[in-house]
């Protein structure tokens, strides 16, 4: 009796599905996707209904041919490909590719890797379904419409190197946009006026101080522009007449947030972790995909990382809802309710969370990078903090009275911490924060009063954890896509980072301006986001999605026309930096080349120097411990080398990273696929992770 074949997408995921499944089942892996369209061309057939011309990806030959022979051999095939958009469409392609009838039972999915998840899926096979592989077609051909029609233009018009997409430029027009509200912006002055009380002394008791601001002059909101307003403000009050008003005792409730979606967690680990999105959706994958435990096996930790969705399942709800009961106590389960944004996309998906509610962060901490650690922790807590009670605060607003004028002093206590016993505890509040006990009609001793001059502030600029929430807000691109978005704008030289913050560059706000000026559409929100919902209507409802490439492609034919007869030749000036010629001592500039950026000499053409831009990896060689860097060949092939070149000629083809092979000391280097894999540079090593 034959073997089942299940193909998945990456290789660590076939070790931990391989386990659970046994003997009687082969699990490998087409190590992504398998064909795609070429890259030398268009690759559509505008004329045939923009039929993709697809090909098999270059470098996969051996492992279509592998797929193709352990096909042969099996019994069945099951395609056990992400549970996704993607996903569905590497099944497509594969199912193709062997001869399988995609209409038959041959796909199966999961949103956990857990033994019992996987053998499950295993027991109820569906057929592919076609929705989401026309969504996913649809995605890529509008992407590849809009990459290759008007990145050529932008090459042609300004220099090599650029680009333009469907939702990059959309992103890079918001932070623009930002960055002229930034710069148009003129700052007000206004001041605040803030006084210092106690109560009158009271035996044997410490005098405790506290602030309260001025917000009222004779019961209406005031607002104090300038110093002599200010002055005037500070004569009128009297050291001894502050009474109080009004006291405001109350009970304010913290409710705990949902599990995480793809965006929030890309928001939050940036602000909490100080992740960017890519490396989040890194580190995530390697989660989700598992790795062995100290006591558990091959362990896939948390659920499928793509995801619009808040729900969770049945079970998932009952297993942390018994967490709280035995480690907190009955008196902590809440019953807070979270709804999805959208009702229909991706709801096949619950949130991000735990695949196993009791493996504790800290209980397998040893067998976890930090970085994993990290992550797999404010997973954890935030899924367990969700279904937690609301943390409760007593909270007291006073309003001082000063003639005319009204002060209001405020502060809060923790009363109990509900759901911050696991998650966001930065939150807890301390006796100093709350007021002494007020009541109406007491004087109180003033300590200190004084102006604050200040001046309102302009809007910030995006960090990365911001930009994704306006994107989500505005409903512009999709979870999965947040993460390259950035790293695209940073490398097109479109925006720099700045203390976390993305600014605009020249190049960002030249390319910005042209596509406002001949592709309006495809860089404004509106109509971005309302393509985004008809690519939504193909998977959910079935749309046609010809139709709707049909009518994008009709607006964008004559946009490209008008644009390439009227874009004049743009000339970017050089940028100069503070490195000087060898040669002739004048001020080396960055110039842009076939394969990117150089340096060349500003004394061109009396000096002909030029030089490659080292970018470093802070990563160093094991030969002679200086830099390794980034470096391109002369067919702009990119390969890592060692900064000491000509006297050190170490090299990698793919990234090394900076940790050692566990087996045999050599470096590490990243393989790329769907997620990344970790393996040894050494062709004689098979180690990886």
């Amino acid at each position: 009796m034959g073997k089942t074949l299940v193909i998945v997408e990456s290789p660590s995921k076939a070790k931990t599905i391989g386990k659970f499944l046994g003997s009687k089942y082969k699990v490998v892996a087409s190590v992504g996707h398998v064909r795609d369209l070429p890259k030398s061309k268009l690759g559509i057939d505008i004329d045939n209904r923009f039929e993709p011309q697809y090909i098999s990806i270059r470098g996969k030959g051996d492992v279509i041919k592998a797929m193709r022979k352990e096909a042969k051999d099996a019994d069945k095939v099951y395609l056990a490909t992400d549970p996704d958009r993607e996903g569905e469409a590497i099944s497509w392609h594969i199912a193709h590719l062997l001869g399988m009838d995609g209409t038959k039972p041959c796909r199966i999915e999961f949103n956990e890797i857990t033994k019992g998840a996987i053998q499950s899926a295993v027991k109820h096979p569906r057929a592919i379904n076609q929705n989401l592989v026309d969504a996913q077609q649809a995605r890529r051909v509008l992407d590849r419409l809009v990459g290759y029609q008007i990145s050529p233009l932008l090459w042609r018009k300004i220099h090599r190197g650029l680009s333009a997409g469907r939702v990059q430029s959309a992103a890079l027009k918001i932070i623009c946009d930002r960055e002229k509200q930034i710069l148009d912006f003129i700052p007000k002055e206004y001041w605040t006026i803030t006084a210092t009380l106690q109560k009158p002394d009271e035996k044997g008791k410490k005098k405790k101080q506290f602030t309260a601001k001025l917000i009222e002059h004779k019961g209406k909101k005031i607002t104090v522009e300038t110093k002599e307003q200010a002055d005037a403000v500070l004569a009128a009050l009297s050291p001894d007449g502050f009474v109080v008003g009004k006291v405001d005792l109350k009970e304010r409730f913290k409710k705990p947030m949902p599990p995480f979606t793809t965006s929030s967690l890309q928001q939050e680990a940036s602000n909490k972790l100080n992740y960017n999105t890519r490396k989040t959706m890194m580190i995530a994958q390697q989660l989700y995909e598992g790795m062995e435990l100290k006591g558990h096996g091959h362990v896939g930790l948390v659920t499928y990382i793509r995801t619009d969705s808040v729900r969770i399942s049945a079970e998932a709800e009952a297993a942390v809802k018994g967490y709280i009961t035995e480690n907190f106590g009955a008196g902590y389960l809440g019953n807070a309710a979270f709804s999805n944004k959208k009702k229909d996309v991706q709801d096949a998906h619950e949130a991000i969370r735990p695949s196993n509610v009791n493996l504790h962060p800290d209980d397998i901490k040893d067998s976890l990078t930090k970085e994993q650690y990290n992550l797999y922790k404010l997973i954890w807590s935030r899924f367990v903090a969700s279904r937690m009670k609301p943390a409760v605060f007593d909270s007291v607003s006073a309003d001082i009275n000063n003639g005319d004028y009204t002060f209001r002093a405020t502060g809060s206590k923790l009363k109990y911490d509900g759901y911050l016993k696991v998650y966001n505890n930065t939150a807890d509040e301390d006796e100093e924060k709350m007021l002494p006990e007020l009541e109406v009609g007491q004087c109180l001793l003033q300590v200190d009063i004084a102006g604050e001059q200040n001046f309102t502030q302009p809007p910030s600029r995006f960090t990365e954890a911001s930009l994704v929430k306006e994107l989500e807000e505005k409903d512009i691109g999709r979870p999965s896509t947040y993460a390259p978005i950035v790293g695209t704008l940073v490398e097109r030289k479109y925006v720099t980072r700045e203390k976390k913050t993305l600014k605009p560059t020249e190049l960002g706000f030249l390319v910005t301006e042209l596509m406002e000026t001949y592709f309006k559409e495809i860089v404004d929100v509106g109509f971005t986001a309302g393509m985004e919902e008809k690519l939504d209507d193909v998977e959910v409802k079935g749309l046609e999605w010809q139709k709707v490439i049909e009518d994008f492609y009709g607006i964008l034919k004559d946009e490209l026309e008008v644009a390439d007869n009227a874009i004049e030749k743009v000339k970017l000036e050089d940028e100069l930096t503070d490195e000087l010629c060898e040669l002739c001592g004048k001020p080396m500039a960055i110039k842009h080349g076939r394969f990117g950026e150089f340096l060349a000499c500003s004394g061109y053409p009396e000096c002909k120097n030029t030089k490659p831009i080292l970018k470093k990896l802070d990563v160093k060689c094991p030969v002679c411990g200086k830099d390794l860097v980034i470096r391109r060949g002369k067919t702009g092939k990119m390969f890592y080398g060692c900064s000491g070149y000509p006297d050190c000629n170490q090299v990698y083809w793919y990234r090394p990273v900076d940790k050692k092979c566990p087996k045999c000391g050599s470096l590490l280097v990243q393989r790329k696929g769907r997620g990344h894999e970790l393996a040894c540079s050494n062709n004689d090593c098979d180690h990886k992770e």
